[in-house]
């Protein structure tokens, strides 16, 4: 059993931890992966990119129920617990708005693994529209919607212009509940490389030939202008949608973007903005939400 984190969401199927053995049969090509560690416990190599790939394979067929989740090692393996952790604090904000039926969420940036529509189906069978501006992870997304039979459920739409985020996805009769996103964090490859480094080094890899651990594009990964750029992006686009959409989120992975968010968005007429603190392990991360109803 790998260990508990009991600062996920109530409802996060791992706030408990890893059933290695468990998940070993749900998914065996885990096995060959899992060791014991110095302190007698069994685990796996964080820092492996396929062990990785092959913990998060096992998750989603033992707790969710997907039978086909295969992407080339190139592109973003996303950490299972993390993405369905905002699936379930965008549950309670859309509860709290009374929000309960007919739930159609946009997923901005699905990329090749379709994540955020795979968990929010699975968890809660909200509809999705989900769109991406890489043409081949969109083909690869569609094979992983199309053999677990989920087509009903989730539509891949693809996004032409990278300057653009709502412009040329969103269709005039399109209405959605909330919108989702995970935005690119860096500002450039060098940028992306430095982080991945000082990971490494926290998982006393450090020296080890260079490796990603969770993999991933130029478009997963980075923007022109990184982060602060996408997000401000996003907030003005969302002023031009804000009749198709109630709320708007998207994860900040910078506390000191948020600051000039709210100030952003006061401008931009939101009538109610709202942070979520979202605790991964040692890492913080938080959701911003806003509407203009």
């Amino acid at each position: 059993m790998i260990k508990a984190n009991p600062k996920f969401h109530p409802k996060n199927k791992h706030k408990s931890g890893y059933d290695l053995e468990a998940l070993c049969q749900s998914h065996p090509a885990l096995k060959a992966f899992v060791f014991v560690n110095k302190y007698e416990t069994k685990t796996i190599d964080f820092a492996n990119p396929k062990a990785v790939k092959a913990l998060n394979t096992a998750l989603l067929k033992h707790h969710y129920h997907i039978k086909f989740w295969e992407f080339p090692d190139t592109n973003l393996c996303p950490p299972i617990p993390g993405r369905v952790d905002y699936i379930h604090h965008l549950a309670d904000l859309l509860k709290a708005s009374n929000i309960n039926e007919d739930i159609s969420v946009l997923d901005i940036g699905t990329g090749a693994t379709a994540i955020y529509p795979i968990l929010g189906v699975a968890e809660y069978n909200w509809n999705f529209v989900a769109s991406d501006i890489d043409k081949s992870s969109n083909e690869i997304a569609q094979k992983i919607i199309d053999k677990n039979k989920l087509n009903p459920k989730i539509e891949l739409r693809h996004q032409t212009n990278s300057s653009k985020i709502f412009n040329g996805v969103v269709n005039e009769n399109d209405r959605f509940s909330a919108s989702i996103c995970n935005p690119p964090f860096y500002k450039s490859e060098a940028e992306a490389l430095e982080a991945t480094t000082r990971k490494l080094k926290g998982l006393n890899r450090a020296g080890d030939e260079f490796v990603r651990n969770f993999a991933g594009t130029h478009n997963e990964l980075w923007y022109n202008g990184g982060e602060k750029a996408f997000i401000h992006n996003y907030l003005y686009e969302s002023t031009l949608f804000k009749k198709q959409c109630l709320w708007f989120t998207t994860l900040v992975s910078k506390k000191d973007l948020v600051k000039g968010m709210y100030a952003s968005l006061k401008k931009l007429g939101a009538t109610h903005i709202k942070t979520i603190n979202m605790m991964q392990g040692h890492k913080i991360s938080r959701i911003v939400a806003w509407t203009f109803k």
